[in-house]
């Protein structure tokens, strides 16, 4: 499973987010994701991948910012 395929698992159990919406462009507040459900998705990625995600990271705006931040975390963990 991708960051993207994960994405829009997440945002289709949560909210009823059509797959097809969950486009890299996509703003997240757009599909309804708020700060709460941002903490979430992100706390899913750190099961899911096992990454630890930074303090200082900044909230992504799109569905294609958070897929690419959790794509470099994941691969910093397996080159690690």
């Amino acid at each position: 499973m991708d960051s993207i395929e994960l994405i829009r698992e997440f945002l289709g159990e949560r909210l009823g987010v059509a797959p097809e919406k969950v486009v890299s462009e996509a703003p997240l507040d757009g599909l309804g994701v708020d700060s709460l459900m941002m903490l979430e998705l992100m706390f899913e990625f750190e099961d899911r991948f096992g990454i630890k995600l930074p303090s200082d990271l900044k909230n992504p705006r799109s569905v294609g910012e958070m897929a690419a931040t959790m794509d470099g975390l994941i691969s910093t963990r397996q080159a690690a």
